[in-house]
């Protein structure tokens, strides 16, 4: 079919696409105290992390046997201070530890070419390796488990509606205002269905 077939309506906006909850920040997610505490602890270790690197940049690289990557070992010591700040900072810090595995993810691939032959310290490169691996592995858990964590209720809901009744005018005004209603005899129903009374002997 053609697109004159059936006209598009330009006049409606396009639907946006939600972002993945490990991406958005909900101060209402209530993880448990393990994983607070987790998260809490690698907010401080990004701290450090990053004063380390922005400090000894040069020779962290000359231990890695990688000279030249001294200026972005230390770019990256700005990103984990960066990202511990936000973690300790924000009230919800799922974002902020799914940025920490994608940075973990640019560690290791700027560390995997010290791996090639010319690198007499290899063996240093493997035990970063060895490192960024397992602590990639921690970031990922605490993220799955904020992105897991169950919601507090909205202020909407914990409103407190117990001085309400559902009434519009209080029990007092209304006692006794239905005294003089006299009920169709539709609503009693057919008089053969009608309750036994004196007045039909």
């Amino acid at each position: 079919m053609s697109e004159s077939t059936y006209p598009r309506d330009r006049s409606r906006p396009p639907a946006q696409t939600p972002l993945p909850s490990y991406l958005t920040s909900d101060p209402r997610r209530r993880p448990d105290p393990g994983t607070r505490a987790l998260a809490q602890g690698l907010g401080w270790f990004s701290i450090g992390l990053g004063l380390t690197e922005l400090a000894y940049g040069g020779s962290i690289a000359r231990w890695l046997g990688m000279p030249r990557s001294a200026p972005v070992i230390r770019a990256y010591g700005v990103r984990e201070l960066v990202q511990g700040a936000g973690i300790l900072g924000s009230g919800d810090p799922t974002p902020w530890i799914s940025a920490r595995v994608a940075g973990d993810a640019l560690d290791i691939a700027t560390v995997l070419p010290g791996l090639e032959d010319p690198n007499p310290r290899k063996h240093n490169v493997l035990l970063a390796l060895l490192a960024l691996v397992s602590v990639t592995a921690v970031d990922v858990i605490c993220a799955q488990n904020l992105a897991k964590a169950p919601l507090a209720p909205s202020e909407k809901v914990k409103r407190d509606y117990r001085r309400r009744s559902g009434f519009r005018r209080p029990a007092e005004a209304m006692r006794g205002a239905a005294r003089d209603f006299t009920q169709p005899s539709d609503i009693i129903g057919p008089e053969a269905m009608r309750p036994w009374t004196l007045a039909n002997a």
